[in-house]
């Protein structure tokens, strides 16, 4: 398995809309052929190396999860170099184990969402299916782990399902513990669907680290989410999630091989004759290089 250069990417989630402490290169406005993404990509320097960091929400949090234009985002981040991104998402809580404050790196996710956003960088007369029995890059995770314990600021759960649910609005109590009860999940959130899978689409290594806020609402003894109570927490996870950041641009690789940067190799089943030659144009960043050997 060959090697490639690696660059990291960071997705700021709720209440993360810059990378603090951190030297601003540029910014960069950029259109894709899915639109625009969320907001400018900011090109920032830690001891020396790039990382470009895109506001999930755009700043100002002007996007619901629904609204997010996830497709403009990943394809963006590739348009950069990016191969390695690091989702940072703010999520509730649905273990007795897991306080507040504490970071949380899943290693499955269950779809709650309503087919109502884009999921695919496959259509328009082109068909590919990638395999997604395991949501996130394992290695990644790992590296993302290491950087968390050297810094030792914050408590790690290593694994367990994120529910993403659609939103906006929070769960009821019915679903928070029928989700409990039946899925027996880590955390619940809004936005890793469809983001994880149009990162492997774009065979991208993607690691999320949710950062734990609320107890949702299906705790006994502690009050039910709010808004208010998510900012508060918030502020303190966004200042240890930057540190994570930093602290993961030392540690990374310069290069790395990964079954990730493949995982659209064998995934097109139209002819290539057939797929449309706008559609080849469009995706020529993604899978220009497969069009040719799909069968």
């Amino acid at each position: 398995m060959s090697q490639k250069p690696v660059q990291l990417g960071v997705i700021g989630g709720s209440g993360i809309y810059h990378v603090a402490g951190v030297e601003i290169v540029s910014e960069h406005t950029v259109q894709t052929p899915f639109g625009n993404p969320s907001d400018a990509i900011l090109e920032a320097r830690i001891d020396g190396r790039k990382v470009f960091f895109l506001p999930r929400h755009g700043r100002g949090h002007r996007f619901s999860p629904s609204e997010v234009n996830y497709r403009a985002n990943i394809y963006a981040l590739k348009m950069f170099g990016v191969t390695h991104l690091l989702s940072l998402s703010a999520v509730g809580i649905m273990k007795e184990e897991i306080k507040p404050g504490d970071f949380v790196l899943p290693d499955q996710i269950f779809d709650r969402t309503k087919g109502i956003r884009p999921s695919t960088f496959f259509s328009g007369g082109i068909v590919g299916h990638v395999a997604f029995a395991d949501p996130f890059c394992n290695d990644f995770r790992k590296t993302v782990l290491d950087s968390i314990n050297a810094l030792g600021q914050s408590k790690i759960h290593f694994g367990g399902t994120y529910v993403c649910m659609e939103g906006p609005q929070f769960s009821t109590r019915a679903e928070s513990h029928f989700y409990r009860d039946t899925l027996k999940p880590a955390v619940i959130g809004m936005t890793a669907l469809p983001e994880a899978k149009l990162a492997r689409e774009a065979e991208l290594c993607y690691a999320l680290l949710a950062l734990a806020t609320d107890y949702d609402c299906w705790h006994t003894t502690e009050e039910d989410v709010t808004v208010e109570a998510v900012i508060a927490v918030l502020t303190k996870n966004a200042t240890n999630a930057n540190a994570v950041v930093r602290e993961l641009a030392k540690t990374l690789p310069e290069n790395a091989s990964c079954s990730c940067f493949s995982a659209a190799r064998n995934s097109i089943m139209t002819k290539p004759e057939l797929i449309p030659n706008e559609t080849k144009e469009r995706l020529k960043l993604l899978f220009g290089q497969y069009f040719a050997k799909s069968t």
